[in-house]
Formats: C-alpha cells, structure tokens, sequence
C-alpha cells in the first residue's frame, strides 16, 4: 500500500510529443488541493539526448516518487518493472509506475480511466461490437475495459498482423463471453460496429490525422477518441457529425490521472473540484 507523502513530492511523465500534456497541471493542482509542493516535469528522451532506459534511470535515481508513461513506450517498460496485478500483466503495458524501494512498481490507469469515461458519457449502455483501431499500448488497456464493460464482440485492428493476433490472443485468455476478431483492414472492421475506438496517435498535436474517412462512421452509435492534446480531434468531428455520441480523450486523461495520483500518495480528492481547478489554471 502506498504510504501517504508528506511535504514535497516529485513526479515526471516519460514521453515523446508531450510538450502539451496536462498531467503537470492535473498532479500539481491535485498536490496543492492535498496540501503538497508537487513538481511534476516532462521527460522526453530525444530533447534530453538519452535513451528510454537512460531516462527512466535518471527518474529512477533522481528522487522522484513516482512516473507516468506514455506513447510509445507503455510496453517497453513493462518488462523493467514488477507488476503484481494480473489484469496489468495480460495488458502487458504500463503507464504508472511507483519507485518503491523493493523496486519499481508498474500499473496501469488506462483501463480504469477507460471505464470511467465511457459510462460517463453512455451510462450503463452496453459497448456493443466495437471496432477498436490500434492495438499499442493504449488500446491494450481499452480493450481490457471493454471486456470489463461486456462488449459483445471487440475487432482488434492494427496494421500489423502479428500485434492484432497477440491482443486477441490476450483477450481470448481471459475467458470472456466477448467474441475477439483480429483485423488488419480498418474499413471492413467498422462495418456494423455499434462503437469506433481511435487507439492510435492519428490526430495527436504534431501528427493530425484521423484513422477513418467520415463515410464510415454512419450507423454507429458512439465513439472515442485515445487522444486528448487536441481534445477536438478531426476523428471526434467526424463523429459527432455522423450523429454519434462522443467520448473525448480528455474524459481518459482524467480518469486515468486520478487514478494514477491515488496510486502516487493514496490521498483522495474532491474531484468535481480538481476538474475545475484544472481546467481553469495556467500551470
């Protein structure tokens, strides 16, 4: 159980394209409601000059409580950290991890975060068939949430056979009534699918993007959209011009960052007041 911290806690995210991330603004407004100097810094690897592992040594031995992760490496890191959950483990990504002195400790908020903003926005409305595109380390942990939320059937696509096999295979392990396809073609696996999941960086700050033509977004009922740095994504415009209702990628950032700050000091928050606070500071 993580030990509640008192005074100064230091927290970094690893990543690439995160100059715009809010999770410095989540954790350190989170820390002043708690009543803690919280720093969080962005840690990219190529303006730093190292590699990942180097990088995560530098937060390993820096001093910092713990870190966040993020695209592209939730995978890689897995295998650098103990992971005591099973679910986190058939995941197989990690984007929270607490340096504890036993070792590193891997979670993963994705899934949980997930959860929470799908039935934000849908209630207890089943997922239905789900055509979830992109299958790295985000939509490794969506897909666990749908499981969790009973999809019907959940479509694996990736552009690479091998990824959109091993998730299924993941998937089937768990023993589910959820019927689990791998897909390579995006355009075949969104016919007749009630949900359209973008898991991929496609429409991210820097990359734009979306991963289907709006055509193909008619007769579904919902979407959502991994990406939140734009929240408004062409995907997310798409959709909401096709008439379904939108879960945004902010809706995960959040979720998954509440969970992670639980994990991070074990304080719990008012968290109508952290949203607002958050979106209302220039951290």
């Amino acid at each position: 159980m993580t030990e509640t911290p008192t005074g100064s806690v230091r927290l970094g995210l690893i990543g690439d394209n995160i100059s715009r991330s809010k999770s410095p603004r989540l954790h350190r407004t989170a820390g002043r409601l708690a009543g803690l100097n919280v720093t969080y810094d962005r840690l990219i690897p190529r303006d730093l000059g190292l590699s990942f592992d180097e990088t995560f040594e530098l937060a390993r031995a820096g001093g910092f409580r713990g870190i966040n992760v993020t695209y592209p490496y939730k995978e890689l890191v897995a295998g650098k950290v103990q992971i005591s959950d099973p679910l986190v483990r058939a995941i197989g990504a990690v984007n929270t991890i607490v340096f504890e002195p036993s070792g590193p400790q891997g979670f993963n908020t994705d899934y949980s975060g997930f959860m929470s903003a799908y039935r934000a926005v849908m209630g207890q409305a089943p997922p239905g068939t789900v055509c979830l595109i992109g299958t790295g380390g985000v939509g490794k942990a969506v897909a666990f949430g749908l499981l969790g939320l009973g999809a019907e059937t959940i479509r694996c696509v990736d552009l690479d056979p091998t990824k959109a096999a091993a998730l299924a295979k993941a998937l089937c392990n768990v023993g589910s009534d959820t019927r689990i396809e791998p897909a390579t073609d995006a355009l075949q696996a969104v016919i007749g699918a009630d949900g359209i999941i973008n898991c991929t960086p496609l429409g991210m700050v820097g990359i734009g993007g979306t991963p289907l033509p709006a055509s193909t977004m008619t007769g579904a009922r919902w979407a959502f959209d991994a990406v939140y740095t734009p929240v408004e994504t062409e995907f997310l415009r798409d959709a909401t011009a096709a008439g379904l209702d939108v879960i945004s990628g902010y809706e995960l950032f959040f979720g998954q960052g509440v969970d992670a700050w639980r994990i991070f000091t074990g304080i719990d928050l008012d968290w109508s007041a952290l949203r607002t606070a958050i979106e209302g500071d220039e951290l």
